[in-house]
């Protein structure tokens, strides 16, 4: 049978499993690396056919999920119950790893939820569940069977045509080190984990051989979708392994303290002490105990006492064989790859080796977290989801759009950003005012309209407060261009612009609250065509919190700084060029500021401007220029407003502030000026 054959039996049967997901709470997700024959449960109430050793082994994995598909209810009771797993014994082997048997992972949807009623998209701050399930399915109890991939019943069911993440483990090979991630991590991939069972003597090679087995199978099924391969530690080399003679295959490696540094790491000794006859093998608890000591709890309990001696003997010598095998080939990787980096991971040097890896891998990114040990997927302040959203490496196709794989930010993104601190809200005790359509002004945003598109065009001076990059591309910030504008107004967004650019931003002394606009914009034009609601805002306040003391005119003079700048900006885009005025010449500088004893950050959100049923007149330039002078005006009228009406705010001090939250416990109601 062809390999085309092969993927349309598949997509058949595939069709008549959903066709049955809803006639049972439990149903097999996906059979691992099978062999040549079954061996049928007594108590299984149903029929099997027996395939031969040169059927494709792609055909038994499959008529077991149609025979399980056709007979769900009998089959879950009788060998599943209540367990998380569906186990089916195949006897034979294969070439490459000697397989006895393989098992079947479940999906618990509880009876009502199947492939075809899969949610299309996620709503605003969605429940990730991340960090909340903490129970590990028990797999330590093994029976010696082969390595073999298992989905998390906790991954539920991810959004329609979702990628699929393979998670490889680290040394200890069971496969639940993503039990924080797996709610997470669930939404928007379709999860599968490996297993390798204390037993197993797999060498590395044919560890390799099983996961490219099922990169290849997901990449004939779904071949302009990505593959996520997420290593941990020794799960980070076979990721590594499995990329480099695959280039044609459209990969993304996310890798957790790669175990490419085992020459280095303080592991690499005690090579010698298991090898050695003359060592008893008593000692080796006491030299593990001390090695592993940074990792939780729970994980050097179960690397020192749970794994038998002789499978941690054979796991470390896979481990020095992996570290080679990948390091050896990293120049024929071309992937993707985000290296996350423990800074105080005591078992490997992984800080050093991403940036070693960085400079290697001809795509390569890092994120380093200073404050995590080696056990980084199972330590708090590590949000595996949120970092690859972060990161832009999230897509659902071959090429990533920034509209169509947008994640909207989740509960818990939501409640670690900094603004969300105590302190943080105490110190900016920011206030916001909107206008209605008659003109009058209120506290609360009740003035912005409730439906898109709305064209928030505002003033920017907070040259000093930069906000974090991984929080705006949480939240939706996207590259400034027209054609991205364009893109939201036709979706109906809300958008906020700043058309001042960096020259606003990084404001000299003497020039707060100046706007500094070009003299044409193309977005009113966009506005009108798409009938947007344009509404001017006005911020101050910036002066209430920092004084600049160096500017980009101090720099300028002072020949140290000068050089700074200058190299800073050589080869720099300037995004500005075209444009008239003094705007089209700032380069990117970091003022020198001190921070003041804060005052309170005020928004201002100006009279809504209709454009909708004037886009007959969307060549008229006197009527875009007058538009777009009026959005100006409005914008300097509101900071005008802003700054006389906060004189007389009793709030405006941190000082008030803090003794109205210590008397009545709410930040988000602290009193300003009447408006």
């Amino acid at each position: 049978m062809r390999v085309n054959e092969v993927i349309i039996f598949k997509r058949q049967i595939n069709n008549q499993i959903r066709s049955r997901w809803k006639t049972t709470s439990k149903i097999c997700a996906y059979l691992g690396c099978a062999a040549t024959a079954m061996e049928i449960p007594t108590n299984f109430n149903g029929s099997l056919h027996l395939f031969h050793s040169q059927i494709h082994h792609l055909i038994i994995q499959y008529s077991i999920m149609a025979l399980i598909a056709s007979n769900p209810s009998g089959f879950v009771k009788s060998v599943c119950g209540e367990d998380s797993w569906v186990s089916v014994k195949i006897n034979g082997a294969s070439s490459s790893c000697k397989r006895k048997k393989t098992f079947v992972a479940c999906y618990d949807y509880g009876g009502k939820k199947s492939s075809q009623n899969a949610p299309e998209k996620l709503q605003p701050l969605w429940d990730d569940g991340y960090g909340r399930n903490r129970k590990t399915m028990d797999l330590i109890k093994s029976d010696g069977g082969p390595p073999r991939w298992f989905c998390p019943v906790a991954c539920g069911m991810p959004l329609k045509d979702s990628p699929v993440l393979l998670y490889l483990p680290g040394i200890e090979g069971t496969g639940t080190g993503l039990v924080l991630h797996e709610k997470s991590l669930g939404k928007v991939f379709h999860v599968q984990c490996l297993h390798i069972t204390f037993h197993d003597r797999t060498p590395f090679e044919g560890l390799i051989r099983v996961v490219e087995e099922s990169v290849k199978i997901e990449h004939n099924l779904s071949p302009n979708k990505p593959i996520y391969l997420l290593g941990e530690s020794f799960g980070g080399t076979l990721a590594l392994a499995v990329a480099a003679p695959n280039p044609t295959i459209d990969l993304i490696l996310i890798l957790a303290n790669p175990a490419t540094s085992y020459e280095r790491s303080s592991l690499y000794p005690l090579v010698g002490l298991l090898m050695g006859d003359y060592v008893k093998m008593e000692m080796v608890n006491i030299h593990i105990g001390q090695l592993l000591g940074n990792l939780n709890g729970d994980m050097s309990h179960m690397m020192t006492t749970i794994i038998p001696k002789d499978t941690l003997k054979w796991r470390i010598k896979l481990l020095e064989s992996a570290a080679a095998y990948a390091n050896s080939r990293l120049h024929a990787i071309t992937a993707q790859v985000l290296v996350l980096a423990s800074g105080k991971d005591n078992l490997l040097p992984s800080k050093n080796e991403a940036h070693r890896l960085s400079g290697l891998l001809k795509c390569c990114n890092i994120r380093v977290f200073e404050e995590n040990g080696h056990a980084i997927l199972l330590e708090s302040g590590v949000n595996v989801l949120s970092t690859i959203k972060a990161s832009q490496m999230y897509r659902c196709c071959s090429k990533f759009d920034i509209f169509r794989d947008f994640l909207p930010p989740s509960m818990t993104e939501f409640k670690t950003l900094p603004m969300e601190a105590w302190w943080f809200r105490l110190y900016m005790g920011a206030t916001m005012f909107s206008t209605m359509e008659d003109g009058k002004i209120v506290k609360g945003l009740a003035g912005i309209p409730d439906e898109g598109p709305v064209l928030i065009v505002g003033v920017k001076y907070e040259h000093i407060m930069m906000p974090c990059v991984d929080i705006m591309k949480l939240f939706g910030g996207i590259p400034v261009s027209g054609r991205n504008l364009f893109k939201l107004l036709e979706r109906k967004s809300y958008t906020l612009l700043y058309p001042g650019g960096a020259r606003e931003v990084f404001h000299r002394k003497g020039e707060g609250y100046k706007l500094f606009w070009p003299d044409k914009q193309e977005f009113v034009r966009m506005a009108v065509k798409f009938g947007a609601t344009i509404i001017p805002l006005g911020f101050v306040g910036e002066d209430d919190i920092l004084e600049l003391i160096i500017d980009y005119n101090d720099m300028k003079r002072i020949p140290f700084f000068d050089q700074l700048m200058n190299e800073f900006n050589e080869g720099r885009i300037n995004l500005m060029e075209g444009m008239s005025g003094e705007i089209a010449k700032q380069p990117f500088h970091t003022p020198v500021v001190l921070p003041k004893l804060p005052g309170r950050l005020y928004f201002m959100f100006g009279k809504p401007i209709q454009t909708k049923g004037k886009e007959n007149i969307l060549n008229d330039k006197d009527y875009l220029q007058e538009l777009y002078m009026q959005i100006k005006c409005d914008v300097e009228k509101n900071v005008t407003y802003l700054l006389k009406k906060r004189e007389g705010d009793p709030y405006r001090s941190i000082v008030q502030r803090l003794l109205w939250e210590m008397k009545y416990g709410d930040l988000d109601r602290i009193p300003s000026f009447d408006p």
